[in-house]
């Protein structure tokens, strides 16, 4: 099973940078630890993918939001914070060869005050 990118129905430009951005980070990370090329992720950082994906979705901050390391909510079940905080602490450090432009937005975004809920709009049904 493979994921290449994070699919948002938010299409905000800040949530959208940030799914670039944890997409970037798990592609550095799988390619480098799981020796995998191109596009495809090893299942566990598909899983990791998917996983992320969905609770980028669900943030209550949406747009307004911080990194996640600065966030007052913490949506990741305690193992899979674990592992992201690991695929972000290999890959960080890398993106600033890789991907100068979205390491450097993305130390800005975590300079920012920290996140305020966002009002989610109902759907009518």
């Amino acid at each position: 099973m493979s994921v290449n990118r994070i699919e948002l129905t938010n299409h905000h430009p800040r949530m959208t940078r940030e799914a670039r951005t944890i997409d970037v980070m798990i592609h550095i990370y799988c390619h480098d630890h799981h020796g995998i090329r191109g596009s495809e992720l090893c299942p566990d950082c598909a899983e990791l993918m998917s996983y992320a994906g969905l609770r980028l979705e669900k943030c209550p901050f949406q747009e307004n939001k911080t990194t996640c390391a600065r966030c007052p909510v913490h949506c990741y079940r305690p193992a899979m914070r674990d592992r992201i905080k690991a695929v972000m602490r290999y890959a960080g450090p890398r993106m600033l060869l890789r991907h100068p432009v979205l390491a450097l937005l993305h130390l800005l975004d975590g300079r920012r005050e920290q996140a305020v809920r966002t009002k989610r709009k109902t759907e009518a049904t």
